[in-house]
């Protein structure tokens, strides 16, 4: 893929989140893992780091992306296609919104994108929940059906679940403890 196809799939991706970063991992996904250019692993573990770093999830993994694929000059095209949709939208939406916003049509457009933005980030939930517990290469490998569950990976989340769950700990204090687990234990 040259760097203007790749600045093409992340204008893409830019211009179709609605709902925020996990939205954009969807979309990211099938240009650039089913095409073949990452491996799905790879591209789990960049989302990891994606969501462990400061910043829009989105604009980190683009970036990341670019990097890995083309080095710097991949960072800032796929950082400049991921970015550059939402500033010319904010911007034509700036100038305009006062004399559309109670409009039915724009409130009902909204109203349509809630369940749709919802499906997509239950979509890139599933997508990095299967990825950390199952493990299908060691089920192949080895046939025996107890190899499919990453035993390791599924005791801290449900761990993490309970932890966030029944008490007030903050979600970054998951992620700090997640970063320790995987350098210790993996």
């Amino acid at each position: 893929m040259s760097l203007l196809s790749l600045f093409g799939t992340f204008f893409y991706v830019g211009l179709f989140t609605i709902g925020g970063g996990l939205v954009a991992i969807t979309l990211m996904y099938k240009p650039i893992v089913e095409s073949g250019l990452i491996s799905a692993e790879l591209f789990y573990n960049m989302l990891a780091v994606s969501e462990s770093t400061p910043g829009p999830i989105g604009i980190n993994m683009a970036t990341y992306v670019g990097y890995t694929l083309y080095g710097i000059p991949g960072a800032l095209v796929t950082t400049a296609g991921q970015v550059l949709p939402s500033l010319i939208i904010i911007t034509i939406i700036a100038r305009y919104v006062m004399r559309f916003h109670q409009k039915p049509l724009v409130q009902a457009a909204f109203v349509t994108l809630r369940p749709a933005v919802s499906g997509m980030i239950a979509v890139a939930a599933a997508q990095v929940l299967f990825i950390s517990v199952v493990n299908i290469q060691a089920f192949r490998d080895s046939g025996l059906w107890y190899r499919l569950v990453n035993v390791k990976e599924t005791v801290f989340y449900a761990a993490s679940l309970a932890l966030l769950a029944k008490t007030k700990l903050h979600p970054v204090a998951i992620v700090a403890a997640g970063a320790v687990f995987g350098l210790v234990f993996l």
